[in-house]
């Protein structure tokens, strides 16, 4: 009765979503009332085992640091002169855009990239009098691909780098960066190819660009100083936490906190959480409360389990499942649960006499990150740019956004499947005959 009722309000809890007829957070958060009154888990389960507070605390202290920098004029800056020396041209600035958001997400996290470029895309594309939309949809596809590259880029990829000591940053680097570059080159290639007729440049929008004295944008006070110092010591704390052994949200908490303190009396706290995107963050703890409600009721193990049983353990099919069941799960829900009740069960295969897992740790961390640009709640990141252009009366729509995630998922799946046949299990079937 309770996977009934769980997968039931799940379900229409997704589709009020897809709808986009009510606030994303009070559907998530309602959701999430139902499966606590109806008793599928309890307020303890909710708050200590299903809500991530790591995420929820990182976006908040990134949001907070952004607020702050965004009052400097600093991202108005960035934005103006990145346009001029692209010349307002929309094509240069679509794969520009795309090239440093995936860059971005490769060395820090999609999320924190995603926090830092969406309000710098959306005033240039305002300045430039351009849909928005493309733009925002090549961050999404971007950050999600370049997270895919390196261990500290997405969520599933650190989870898979804990679990399994012997793959390294480097690993990572060495076995998914080559495929994420060919995905990303055809993304570029295919929404240049898709939007090229949307975005043709006015000549009196480029003028009056070109004219812009960037530098009166900025406000030359501590607080700028103060800001860029903070901001580019979180970044450094993100690059090195590995090495520091201090988890991200720990890092970009004690950035915001020290930012806050630095510039309280240039610049009030009760400003600054006006700022923060409240929406993005209660839609977050709702979609975990949903999604904790369908591991409450074991339907994510028991779909783990059940590729285990369907491949009879051969190894190949169950590399390839991986990647698929992974990819399309990740784009129907947030990728990090499905992850982390894949990783237990991955273990356990060498007791089924699989050795080598490496190809199939592969197939988890590639399916669960480019699945997540299916839908626009598949990635924290797609959530994060969501809300940030709501917030910016720039709305997304859900089924606009899945008629560009789903055939590109589809398409990224079936490149990695090549990817992964060529490099790992045709060298491994030859090893074992």
């Amino acid at each position: 009765m309770n996977v009934i009722l769980a997968s039931t309000i799940f379900i229409i809890s997704y589709f009020l979503i897809m709808t986009d007829k009510m606030n994303r957070a009070v559907i998530a958060l309602s959701g999430g009332t139902l499966l606590l009154l109806t008793g599928i888990y309890s307020t303890d389960d909710v708050f200590m085992n299903y809500i991530d507070w790591n995420t929820i605390g990182l976006l908040f202290s990134m949001m907070v640091l952004i607020s702050i920098t965004e009052k400097t004029g600093l991202f108005t800056f960035i934005a103006i002169r990145f346009a001029q020396k692209v010349r307002g041209d929309p094509i240069p600035l679509l794969i520009g855009a795309s090239i440093l958001t995936a860059t971005g997400s490769a060395l820090l996290d999609n999320v924190t990239t995603v926090l830092i470029f969406v309000p710098i895309m959306l005033k240039i594309t305002k300045l430039l009098n351009l849909p928005s939309f493309p733009y925002l949809l090549a961050i999404i596809f971007s950050s999600n691909i370049g997270g895919t590259a390196t261990l500290i880029g997405d969520p599933p990829n650190i989870m898979i780098g804990q679990a399994v000591e012997h793959l390294n940053f480097l690993s990572f680097i060495n076995h998914l960066a080559p495929l994420a570059l060919i995905i990303f080159l055809a993304m570029i290639f295919t929404l240049v190819f898709l939007f090229k007729n949307k975005l043709r440049k006015s000549s009196t929008n480029k003028q009056e660009l070109l004219g812009i004295d960037a530098a009166e944008h900025l406000k030359r006070t501590p607080m700028l100083y103060k800001s860029i110092f903070v901001l580019g010591l979180t970044i450094l704390g993100f690059l090195l936490h590995s090495f520091l052994h201090i988890e991200l949200t720990a890092i970009a908490l004690a950035g915001a906190i020290l930012l806050l303190l630095l510039t309280e009396k240039e610049v009030s706290t009760e400003q600054i959480f006006e700022k923060v995107e409240w929406v993005t963050l209660f839609f977050f703890i709702g979609l975990f409360t949903l999604v904790g409600g369908l591991q409450e009721v074991g339907i994510i193990d028991e779909m783990a389990r059940a590729i285990i049983v369907s491949t009879n353990g051969d190894f190949s099919k169950t590399a390839i499942l991986i990647l698929w069941v992974s990819g399309i799960f990740s784009g129907v829900v947030d990728n990090i649960p499905f992850v982390a009740a894949m990783i237990p069960v991955i273990q356990e295969f060498q007791s089924y006499g699989m050795v080598y897992l490496d190809p199939i740790w592969w197939s988890l961390a590639l399916g669960a990150c480019l699945g997540g640009n299916a839908t626009l709640v598949g990635a924290s990141a797609n959530v994060v740019v969501a809300g940030l252009a709501e917030g910016a009366r720039e709305r997304i729509p859900f089924i606009r956004f899945l008629l560009y995630g789903i055939p590109f998922v589809l398409f990224s799946l079936l490149i990695s499947t090549i990817y992964i046949i060529i490099r790992y299990l045709i060298p491994y079937s030859g090893q074992a005959l």
